[in-house]
């Protein structure tokens, strides 16, 4: 019991006695900065850069431009298509009566003939000159006089009969008429049409330039026996 009384009062004074250990004095390296303030003060092997690696990747997939215009492995052969022989017309050789051009005042054609001043009517390959709009005034009018009108009172192109002439003594008549109204399509009037219908030919009302390109077209693939037309100047003016 002594022995362990003792030992506590021996742990009791060792408890209450500070041990006072001597503290270091500062030297002056630990008075420096851990980090300098100026980087510049660092070595260069202290940085580390990150740089970001950027470069093209090649696209593996992607096929090379085509060399040639040919679907798959180059044609070797001889027989290409040429468009140009599929025109079936292009060896047809076109009618005499073939329009070249349309003027304010006439027409030219393909063998270099120019008609002015009046309109045209081509009837089995030839070109009669041809005005429509002249017509003789009653008796009762002054003189006779002529009068220059292809309109009737409703707007309508209205040709006197005697203006058909042509068609009714030429044998075999053509099957198709094709006319043309001078600068706009105008209604043809029922008369007119009857007229012509009773010779056994067919009606196509265009306007003066649409009407000579489409006689060219026709005749030169049905013939000129079968297509006739009957055109005024585009530049044709009513009453004048």
């Amino acid at each position: 019991m002594k022995t362990i009384a003792s030992a506590a009062r021996l742990v009791r004074s060792l408890t209450a006695r500070s041990i006072q250990l001597p503290q270091p004095k500062p030297s002056s390296s630990s008075r420096t900065r851990l980090f300098p303030t100026n980087l510049s003060q660092l070595p260069r092997s202290s940085f580390y850069i990150c740089r970001r690696c950027l470069h093209n990747t090649r696209n593996l997939n992607a096929s090379s431009p085509p060399k040639s215009r040919d679907r798959g492995p180059a044609s070797k052969e001889d027989t290409q298509t040429d468009f140009g022989a599929l025109n079936v017309l292009g060896g047809t050789p076109p009618p005499a009566t073939s329009i070249d051009a349309t003027t304010n005042d006439g027409f030219a054609f393909s063998n270099n003939t120019k008609v002015s001043g009046t309109g045209v009517m081509l009837v089995s390959g030839e070109v009669f000159r041809w005005r429509p709009w002249v017509r003789e005034k009653s008796s009762s009018d002054a003189g006779g006089a002529q009068k220059r009108t292809l309109l009737n009172a409703k707007g309508q192109w209205d040709v006197d009969g005697t203006a058909w002439g042509v068609l009714d003594v030429v044998w075999p008549k053509p099957d198709l008429l094709i006319i043309g109204t001078g600068a706009s399509i105008i209604p043809i009037s029922p008369a007119t049409r009857k007229h012509i219908n009773e010779l056994g030919i067919r009606i196509e009302v265009q306007d003066t330039r649409n009407a000579a390109a489409q006689f060219n077209l026709l005749a030169t693939e049905r013939g000129v026996q079968q297509v006739a037309a009957a055109l005024i100047p585009t530049g044709w003016k009513e009453g004048r």
